[in-house]
């Protein structure tokens, strides 16, 4: 395994203020969040999934509403029918049962999303975003049929052999302190991704911990900068393999 399962640091954070723009719909019977670019297209998609806090996380709301400021159409989908984490749980919560329990559909509903995006909304290029959990699926996707072109941060429950299979340009974001994507299971991915005919980039800030990227403390000048960097980091990949 290239990231190792989530732990407790998967479920710490920050709530981070603003007001979501976007509105909850359904696709079959998934809520998904839907944020569109000011102009209503939807050539160029971006599917965010998510961490263990589900569409409803503010946090990813905002985001999403970020990216299609930048001119993508993008949507969130519910990996886990509501069956989310608190923020900053006790030590003893566990987030293994929700992992477990959202594992065995969470690969149906990123395809039929995708589906529903290339079909009837017309998406021509799209792009994938996993942050935590929902970075093993964006990597399962980069393939023919998927994904055209893919960013995560701070990813966990990664197989090797995923990794080993994508077909499509890859962005990681990864921070210096973070037991589920540790300094090994870095290297490891850099081995695996040198050894491909794909475009990759993996990018590591400083002083800043797994998670930072979705709910980091923006208060602390640091974090604040390394998750807007983050943020900037997809963004111009994503206008430089996905954009039409």
């Amino acid at each position: 395994m290239v990231s190792n399962p989530p732990g407790r640091c998967c479920a710490v954070g920050i709530k981070h203020e603003g007001e979501a723009h976007g509105e909850i719909k359904k696709i079959g019977d998934v809520r998904t969040y839907f944020a569109y670019p000011e102009n209503k297209a939807t050539q160029n998609a971006i599917i965010i999934l998510t961490d263990v806090f589900g569409v409803d996380f503010i946090n990813v709301q905002l985001v999403a509403d970020q990216f299609a400021a930048n001119g993508y159409f993008t949507v969130i989908p519910d990996l886990f029918n509501g069956d989310v984490a608190p923020l900053n749980p006790p030590a003893d919560f566990d987030i293994m049962g929700i992992v477990k329990r959202a594992a065995p559909n969470a690969d149906a509903i990123a395809e039929a999303t995708i589906k529903h995006l290339r079909g009837e909304l017309g998406v021509k290029r799209l792009g994938g975003v996993g942050y935590c959990f929902g970075a093993k699926y964006v990597v399962r996707w980069l393939k023919e049929g998927g994904f055209d072109v893919g960013y995560l941060a701070h990813p966990s429950f990664v197989d090797k052999e995923e990794l080993e299979a994508i077909k499509r340009p890859l962005s990681i974001a990864a921070a210096e302190t973070d037991h589920v994507f540790p300094a090994s299971k870095r290297h490891e991915s850099e081995e695996i991704l040198q050894k491909l005919s794909v475009p990759y980039q993996i990018n590591l800030f400083s002083d800043v911990a797994h998670g930072f990227a979705m709910r980091g403390d923006l208060s602390k000048k640091p974090v604040k900068f390394a998750k807007e960097q983050a943020f900037l980091q997809a963004v111009v990949w994503f206008d430089e393999y996905l954009k039409q």
